[in-house]
């Protein structure tokens, strides 16, 4: 056993399966896979590989480092810079990434880098309602006809980020794709028409029929948690497999008399005579400090109960009179051959989403891929 047997198995099966089945809710679309944050905590070049062999042509980054990093790790298809190119723009279209225009301050930077004879190719953000980045309604028209009319620029795509998909009514979201659809039928009566057109995140994905009707130009979509086995919203369920599984292993057990406190500030005392399990992972591993009293691991098919405060190192468990020893498997979450811990559970039970649990796992948790 290693000294520290704390590690995160990517299943890079289930990627390939998620992202076929992402392609299927598409219906014909592109699908631009993102892998941003390092691949939501999965390993962006291992990812990003895996996806590209399966046939994705274009995948999503949110800096240009992490473009920059893909690109080192020999991944040729476009890459789309979410958050832009600010004074990482010289980079950006030295190695043909795809930044995102914002504002006019974008087009100028990244006209002064590029030439009619080797257009820079970039998309437009449209702000319908995220109120975060891209340009608002009012302005986006004119910020799409600008890029349209730059000889050094190439108008890619256009997309915009919905605020609310994740919700069981799905009103809002249908709102921001008519707001979305009214700027792009104002910018193709002024001859700015992108190539690509997107809206669909993960949860918009599963909206379906609706969206298209809203959108009807839209041609690619834009999946993110999906692709990596987690349900976007609790509404939205889909057939998909978990791609993490954060394991460990019991370290030390040891005996607690009914009352007895375990951990810092004795925030646990047992019910009843049990036995105490340690398992070396704490919340500089990723498992938040909220999950204290409330999360679980499971062990040899079954759940057991975190038993006072997640500490930095370590979690402590009650597992009761159950036939636990030490060197025994510990699951955190992802997929199980019995009695799979879902990630939604453990991401509820800190009061989170699954998405920060994946990115929080952290660099001294080895990642190991499986097929």
């Amino acid at each position: 056993m290693a000294d520290r047997p704390t590690e995160a198995t990517i299943h890079l099966g289930a990627i390939r399966a998620n992202y076929a089945e992402a392609c299927r809710r598409a219906g014909g679309k592109s699908v631009i896979a993102v892998v941003k944050a390092d691949a939501y905590g999965h390993g962006a070049g291992p990812v990003a590989r895996t996806l590209v062999d399966a046939g994705c042509p274009r995948l999503a980054v949110a800096t240009v480092d992490e473009g920059l990093e893909l690109r080192s790790a020999g991944v040729a298809v476009p890459i789309l810079v979410l958050g832009g190119a600010g004074e990482g723009a010289p980079a950006a279209v030295r190695a043909r990434l795809t930044p995102v225009v914002h504002h006019r301050g974008h087009v100028e930077r990244l006209r002064k880098l590029a030439s009619p004879e080797s257009p820079v190719a970039v998309q437009v953000e449209v702000d319908t309602g995220m109120r975060r980045m891209g340009a608002p309604p009012e302005e986006a028209v004119d910020l799409l006809a600008a890029v349209a009319a730059q000889p050094s620029l190439a108008l890619e795509g256009a997309f915009t980020h919905f605020a609310r998909a994740d919700e069981p009514d799905g009103a809002a979201t249908l709102e921001q794709a008519a707001a979305f659809e009214a700027v792009l039928a104002r910018a193709r009566a002024r001859g700015a028409a992108p190539r690509l057109v997107h809206c669909a995140n993960s949860a918009a994905l599963l909206l379906g029929a609706a969206l298209d009707r809203a959108v009807p130009g839209a041609n690619a979509v834009r999946p993110g948690v999906l692709l990596y086995g987690a349900q976007p919203a609790a509404h939205c369920v889909a057939p998909l497999r978990p791609a993490m599984t954060l394991r460990t292993r019991v370290v030390a057990l040891r005996p607690a008399r009914r009352g007895d406190a375990v951990g810092y500030s004795a925030l646990y005392r047992a019910p009843r005579a049990t036995r105490i399990a340690t398992l070396p992972i704490g919340y500089a591993d990723g498992v938040p400090i909220a999950a204290s009293n409330r999360g679980a691991a499971l062990i040899r098919g079954r759940r057991h109960p975190f038993a006072g405060r997640v500490s930095m190192d370590f979690v402590t468990v009650d597992v009761g009179d159950a036939p636990v020893e030490i060197g025994d498997e510990a699951i955190l979450f992802g997929a199980a051959e019995q009695g799979a811990l879902p990630v939604e559970e453990a991401a509820a039970a800190a009061g989170t989403i699954a998405y920060e649990l994946f990115v929080r796992v952290g660099a001294r948790v080895r990642r190991a891929y499986a097929e």
